[in-house]
């Protein structure tokens, strides 16, 4: 061991070595694999903002067990169910609670520029606030008052008079669906890729605001078990005794119904996923390239050395290095940029991109991958031929 441990120390590092006599290559080369990750990672970046920015409200449902209608696609398009469901939920053993949340697109007047926008309004029994960041919030109460409402105050836009108007204390008065509503109170949740932002209410005030709704038409219904019930269990009792119009699942699943519908029932899921493998398969055209170019330049010392009896291993240990170097260097400077971007995007579109150490690590892995095949095609020239012809 300590024999093999000397002779890497006196291993000449001649990957490095030809890879810095060429600095003005060396560098195209680390901006190719910098701009090969970038694509990745703003790539990754917004597929994981699309799932979580899209998925926030369902992740914040204080809830065991959701039902919604069969027909329902995603959260804008939740279809209805008849609210009698909920009271049939209540007779199976183990249900705690079961609650009526209404939905609805709807367009708003900004009252800080009069410009129309469509938020997402949902209405609920303010007595049982279904979301866990209203939970002692300060300003239910006031939405039980007839067109008082709650507003996120990280929707898309520009709301910053709004904000601080009702920060101070003051309501907001403005018009949605051509009724005069007022802003009482702030929560914050964000906006997706499907709505600018929400506002929240009342059931009441919701079917004020959409008087073609009914009461009996619910469009989430929220379900509690009680303790030393298994919500799996409750479950499954629930659709053994509820009708087929109504769909039962549980949290995870409701989280995993919206993912599934941004991933597989829309081309902005398959866009963003073919954007990794563009970037990747750009990476490896670009390392290609510089280590084919390399290999070309320093063929007749690559022939000596074979001459000498070096075997094919060797020069693949010394292409893998410049692959390794190029892979470390170029990702560097390439998650820093991503970061950059990210940041700014963030604070452009209120979108929750975020950068993970998991992500990070999993585009190194893949940017070492990309720099080896490149490594592996860039050597097949020397694989096979006689010294004689390499001269």
């Amino acid at each position: 061991m300590i024999g093999l441990i000397n002779k890497l120390r006196r291993r000449t590092p001649l990957g490095w070595l030809q890879l810095s006599h060429e600095k003005s290559r060396l560098l195209v080369a680390l901006s190719g694999v910098a701009f090969a990750d970038i694509l990745i990672l703003m790539q990754l970046g917004f597929q994981a903002a699309l799932y979580d920015s899209n998925t926030r409200l369902h992740k914040s449902l204080q809830a065991d067990i959701v039902l919604i209608n069969p027909q329902a696609r995603y959260l804008l398009r939740m279809s209805s169910f008849p609210r009698r469901r909920l009271y049939q939920a209540m007779s199976v053993p183990g249900v705690e609670s079961a609650e009526a949340i209404y939905i609805n697109p709807a367009n708003w007047k900004n009252p800080q520029n009069q410009h129309e926008n469509s938020l997402l309004v949902l209405g609920f029994n303010p007595k049982k606030p279904p979301f866990d960041f209203l939970k002692n919030h300060p300003n239910i109460e006031p939405i039980k008052l007839p067109d008082n409402y709650l507003f996120d105050r990280a929707s898309r836009g520009d709301y910053n008079k709004i904000i601080t108007q009702v920060e101070q204390g003051k309501s907001v008065t403005t018009e949605m669906e051509r009724r005069r509503i007022r802003v009482v109170g702030l929560y914050k949740i964000g906006a997706s890729f499907g709505t600018d932002g929400s506002l929240m209410t009342s059931d009441q005030n919701f079917l004020m605001l959409f008087p073609r709704r009914e009461a009996s038409s619910v469009s989430i219904g929220v379900i509690n078990v009680k303790k030393n019930y298994d919500p799996v269990k409750v479950a499954e009792m629930l659709k053994a005794n509820l009708p087929d119009d109504v769909l039962v699942l549980t949290k995870q699943e409701f989280i995993d119904f919206e993912k599934n519908y941004w991933s597989k029932n829309t081309a902005i899921g398959f866009v963003f996923g073919l954007g990794v493998v563009m970037g990747f398969v750009v990476g490896v055209i670009i390392v290609y390239q510089v280590l084919s170019t390399d290999v070309n330049d320093h063929i007749s010392e690559y022939a000596t050395l074979k001459a000498m009896g070096y075997k094919h291993i060797y020069f693949l240990g010394v292409i893998f290095e410049e692959a390794a170097i190029l892979a470390l260097l170029g990702f560097i400077p390439g998650l820093a940029v991503s970061m950059g971007l990210y940041s700014l995007t963030r604070k452009a579109t209120n979108l929750p991109l975020y950068m993970s150490l998991a992500r990070a690590f999993m585009v190194l892995l893949l940017t070492f991958i990309m720099c080896m095949i490149s490594g592996a095609i860039a050597t097949r020239k020397l694989q096979g031929a006689e010294p004689a012809d390499m001269f």
